[in-house]
């Protein structure tokens, strides 16, 4: 049996550490690279010197979030601080603002503020009102927040009385977990004796130049190759794993004899909302549902003048597709707004009055939109569509609930459909699709439906329109088992490095 020198150098320490050591121990004590440590126990352990020992552990550590509250405090701490420092009474949404935080806080702050028992809410004639009659003590959340700070640690290791903290911020996501696996080396009773009885083997990994050159290539030794040997980690670049998924998305429908379909994100609401007959008084058409634009606020509509005359008329008598129509004063004015694209069906519009046209035809766009949304578990500010559409004169409902299964079980991979009715101003039928899969549940992916003619006419189209408008953020959630939305566009180097590039 011959040892080499890093073999000796990794007895050593182990022997020196009262036998056994981790891995991370063992790389800091010798000086030594990873893989050259892991190299050296893989030796040594078929040698029978070492034994290795795999401990799974669960580590938790801060999230994007976390390093903010770490920096700043965590909002109901900055609420309640600014409440003390007004003489411990504040109108609730001022307390939120001056604290820096959106309003959206304000149930979060309150809730929190109130179940720590650092202060109540008064409900007042002029709203609520809150009241911290002092300052409060640190508490439990912010204490584990401080103790993880920068690092992450095993939960093993927090403090028991600091545990129900932890919970809490995990839910709260402003503390992650990840599980990860400690490898420890354990020195036997051969290898203790082996430190004593063998002198290392000098062996080279590499011919130099200079060893050519001077002919000691011939007299020195070459280190064996062991193809089993661990090797370093490599994070080569690759596409982002939800851009991929995306990508196959597009190959699936280009092969099925679809085309893209693109357009700007910034939009007019007469492309947006007045083609699809979405009155111009619909609440979909607030603030709280649509971005406008300050700067500029308004569009040309003169390069579609006869499309604005025939969906104008359609709006308020229904023009000739035998409706009658909303039944308002139609405002050009108002169709000229500028909005950010709210839904993808704004691009299967484009499609429908383009030049490029062809009857029957497949199209199809994986589109950005944007709604001011509260943010949760399913919902963005800014999310991507799988907007389709298919023209053809022999198309039926069933046609359009089969492109709907399609979706669900081979892109997102669901075991179960179902369709429920639903209600969109441009379609009738209209079919919302629900889809679930084994270990993750039921999930809504989007609407669809039959273009209505009151849509389809005064665009020119003569034809049946199956349309769909899915949630592909989704879709992809189900098919990658992802139980929040958020995590697609997460900065976590470390889960997008695990993910399969297959």
């Amino acid at each position: 049996m011959e040892l080499r020198e890093n073999d000796i150098k990794v007895l050593s320490t182990l022997r020196d550490a009262g036998g056994t050591a981790s891995v991370e121990d063992v790389v800091r004590k010798t000086g030594l690279a990873n893989a050259a440590v892991a190299r050296a126990s893989l030796t040594l352990s078929e040698l029978g010197l070492v034994k290795e020992q795999a401990t799974k552990m669960t580590e938790v550590f801060c999230t994007e979030e976390g390093h903010d509250y770490l920096a700043n405090g965590l909002p109901e701490r900055r609420v309640a601080t600014v409440v003390h420092d007004a003489g411990g009474k504040l109108s609730v949404s001022e307390a939120v603002q001056q604290a820096g935080l959106p309003l959206d806080f304000v149930s979060i702050v309150t809730g929190w503020i109130a179940r720590k028992g650092w202060g109540k809410i008064e409900k007042t004639s002029s709203g609520a009102i809150l009241l911290v009659p002092k300052s409060p003590s640190k508490d439990e959340d912010e204490e584990i927040l401080e103790r993880i700070g920068q690092v992450s640690i095993p939960i093993d290791e927090v403090p028991s009385n600091l545990r129900q903290a932890a919970d809490r911020l995990l839910k709260r996501n402003i503390l992650a977990s990840k599980e990860r696996t400690q490898r420890k080396l354990q020195i036997t009773p051969q290898g203790v004796e082996a430190i004593l009885t063998k002198a290392p083997v000098n062996e080279v990994s590499n011919l130099t130049s200079e060893m050519i050159l001077s002919g000691d290539w011939e007299r020195v030794r070459l280190r064996a190759y062991n193809v089993s040997s661990p090797v370093p980690s490599l994070n080569p670049g690759k596409y982002h794993p939800y851009l991929r998924f995306l990508r196959m998305v597009k190959r699936k429908l280009v092969a099925l004899g679809f085309r893209e379909a693109v357009g700007p994100l910034v939009e007019t609401t007469f492309i947006n909302d007045d083609c699809l007959y979405m009155p111009q008084d619909h609440p979909a058409r607030e603030i709280h549902d649509l971005y406008y634009l300050r700067h500029p606020s308004k569009a040309n509509l003169e390069p579609w003048k006869d499309i604005v005359e025939k969906v104008a008329q359609t709006h308020e008598n229904g023009w000739k597709t035998g409706s009658t129509g909303w039944g308002y004063k139609y405002s050009r004015e108002e169709a000229s707004k500028l909005v950010l694209r709210s839904h993808g069906t704004a691009l299967s519009v484009r499609s429908m009055i383009s030049k490029d046209l062809k009857i029957p035809g497949k199209y199809f766009a994986i589109a950005r939109c944007f709604r001011p949304e509260l943010l949760d578990r399913t919902h963005l500010t800014e999310f991507n569509q799988a907007e389709g559409i298919v023209l053809d004169p022999s198309l039926s409902l069933r046609n359009l609930l089969g492109v709907l299964e399609m979706f669900a079980r081979e892109v997102a991979g669901a075991d179960k459909v179902r369709f429920k009715p639903d209600y969109f101003p441009f379609t009738e039928p209209s079919v919302e699709l629900q889809a679930y899969r084994e270990g993750y549940g039921w999930m809504e992916f989007g609407g669809s439906g039959i273009f209505r003619p009151e849509v389809t006419e005064p665009l020119g189209i003569k034809v049946p329109v199956i349309a769909w408008g899915l949630g592909i953020d989704r879709l992809y959630m189900m098919h990658q088992q992802i139980h929040d939305i958020r995590q697609l566009f997460t900065t976590d180097l470390e889960w997008i490095r695990q993910q399969r590039v297959g």
